[in-house]
């Protein structure tokens, strides 16, 4: 079976047309950056509700004019859909409204984009013959289930919105496949985090936050005690997943649901100590900080860790950061954006 080595290679060989929903968020616009680097060509679509245009233009002007087009407007858009697919190879969809506190607040709009538009998108596609979809689900599709590690086929309630739309998200790529013979793969991710990940705003993501505050001498916030465990899984793992998942040839990895993660589990203490010690040791300078424990967050599952063999005998998929490799990274650049 190809490695990920093998697939980067080839895809310097061979060009083909990529369709990136969601090109100014955070996973969408490192796989923007990625592609653009092999000589790819690159359809963003994105309406900039979360994503930031300028953002997204900066990042794409350093390569060749014509590698990529952005088409700006909405997923729920069939016209836009359709447009966004035109001679399209492959279609990794990241367009969604994340955060499990913003879909408990306002339930509609995580519906809205998160379903609606994720079914927008999947007839688009099927109608466009693209040759592989790749949607991004969550390891939030677990609900109340609490055995570890997470297993694939064994998931529990929801808890929350927004593990709803994710986990309807899965159901309907099923039934493409029952009825339409339409296969497409969901990569269920981890705690993704890494280089563009907002660090500003109501939902921003905890190790961008974290890591903006202690550069900046701010207190950071704990829910709970901290022993709150996450399967922290860097950027460009996932980036690996998309890639092979889109370029496979094995017929039995398709239509298929993957975590993609690292198989670890790291509690919040020890994530704290993990950037402040980075941040530290890049700076040369000690910075007094202590974190401030606050009440468990609504909708929160206490500890995740995915079981990642599925991903490794169907795709082969092997992670190339762990989180401290990954936290190392993601220190380095923050600081460097600064």
């Amino acid at each position: 079976m190809k490695t990920f080595s093998d697939y980067i290679n080839h895809l310097k060989k061979n060009q083909y047309s990529w369709l990136i929903t969601g090109a100014g968020g955070f996973i969408g616009s490192n796989l923007v950056n990625f592609l653009l680097g092999l000589n790819q060509r690159v359809v963003g679509l994105d309406n900039f509700s979360l994503g930031i245009k300028e953002e997204l233009l900066n990042l794409t002007k350093n390569y060749e004019n014509n590698l990529f087009t952005l088409v700006e407007g909405d997923i729920n858009d069939k016209k836009t859909c359709i447009l966004a697919l035109k001679k399209v190879d492959f279609a990794l969809h990241h367009a969604a409204l994340g955060s499990v506190p913003r879909s408990i607040s306002d339930p509609f709009s995580s519906n809205e984009a998160n379903i609606s538009g994720f079914l927008n998108m999947l007839i688009s596609a099927r109608d466009s013959n693209v040759k592989n979809f790749i949607y991004a689900s969550s390891s939030s599709a677990y609900g109340d289930h609490e055995a570890l590690p997470k297993v694939e086929d064994v998931i529990g309630k929801p808890k929350n919105p927004y593990s709803i739309t994710k986990y309807v998200n899965e159901l309907y790529a099923n039934t493409f496949e029952e009825h339409y013979g339409f296969k497409s793969i969901g990569l269920r991710y981890f705690n993704v985090f890494g280089p563009r990940q907002r660090e500003n705003g109501d939902y921003a993501a905890v190790i961008p936050k974290w890591i903006k505050n202690i550069l900046n001498r701010q207190d950071i916030e704990i829910y709970g005690d901290g022993e709150t465990s996450r399967d922290f899984c860097y950027i460009e793992n996932a980036i690996q997943a998309n890639i092979i998942s889109a370029l496979s040839k094995n017929e039995i990895a398709k239509g298929q649901v993957y975590n993609i993660s690292v198989g670890d589990q790291t509690t919040l203490n020890n994530l704290f100590s993990m950037i402040h010690n980075n941040i530290e040791n890049s700076i040369g300078e000690n910075i007094k900080i202590n974190p401030i424990y606050k009440d468990f967050r609504a909708g929160d599952i206490r500890h995740s860790r995915a079981d990642i063999s599925k991903a490794k005998k169907l795709l082969n998929y092997s992670p190339s950061h762990n989180v401290e490799k990954g936290i190392k990274e993601t220190v380095n650049w923050y600081i460097n954006k600064k």
